[in-house]
């Protein structure tokens, strides 16, 4: 876990940002309370060890991924199955621990930077697993890895976390809101998923980009990182 200041910073994107979507308007100051965010997405060996403390409200498969291996992020998990994890590790720890909300990842994202990616005015593969093929400002292409990469391939961002940028989407606490001038309806199950993957051109993994996925949905793409307050 790493500690994240209580700060305030920008979230979404303006209208100048490249390939910026109207689901990331209007950009708008944040202030949000000081919190600690996992340096990593949840990897495979972690999920299977939560996996197999008591069940609390669901059955988790302890090997649920579709590209294996202890050190790659869990994929193919809904998000009620990360609540679950994150209940279950609660359970365990005494601590209360819960998937970021989209202000939460997005300032662990930017890292106080207020550029489209956290590495700058671009991005490349040799920061970030994605389809390296397509480029976001005419950098050079590279090389497409097709899959998963282990955490901490790649350098961290300027907090210490790594793989914000590609790797897998992960899940936000938030229920999904089209933008951010209408509430999310508390009701809803689609929940906001965060960061772009391997399978997503890099325009997709700007620090601003965001989408939704119903919760109980598996995809191959998406992961997830867990928070706690600061105490």
């Amino acid at each position: 876990m790493v500690a994240i200041s209580s700060g305030k910073s920008w979230m979404g994107s303006s209208r100048s940002e490249n390939l910026a979507l109207a689901q990331e308007r209007p950009r708008h100051a944040v202030t949000v309370p000081a919190f600690f965010i996992s340096k990593y997405p949840i990897t495979q060996v972690q999920w299977a060890a939560v996996a197999a403390l008591p069940t609390v409200e669901r059955e988790l498969d302890p090997f649920p991924a579709h590209f294996q291996g202890s050190l790659r992020p869990v994929e193919s998990i809904s998000w009620l199955e990360a609540v679950e994890f994150c209940t279950r590790l609660s359970h365990k720890t005494g601590r209360t621990y819960q998937l970021p909300n989209e202000a939460q990842w997005e300032q662990a994202c930017r890292a106080g930077t207020q550029t489209p990616f956290n590495t700058g005015a671009t991005i490349t593969s040799e920061w970030a697993d994605y389809v390296s093929t397509y480029s976001y400002a005419g950098e050079t292409t590279g090389n497409y890895r097709r899959q998963t990469q282990e955490v901490g391939s790649f350098a961290p961002n300027p907090f210490g976390l790594h793989d914000m940028h590609g790797n897998v989407w992960e899940w936000c606490a938030d229920c999904w809101q089209p933008n951010y001038r209408r509430k999310a309806l508390p009701q809803g199950t689609v929940r906001a998923i965060r960061g772009g993957g391997w399978l997503d051109p890099p325009e997709r993994l700007r620090s601003a980009s965001r989408s939704g996925y119903d919760q109980q949905g598996l995809n191959r793409t998406i992961g997830f990182r867990v928070m706690t307050v600061l105490s």
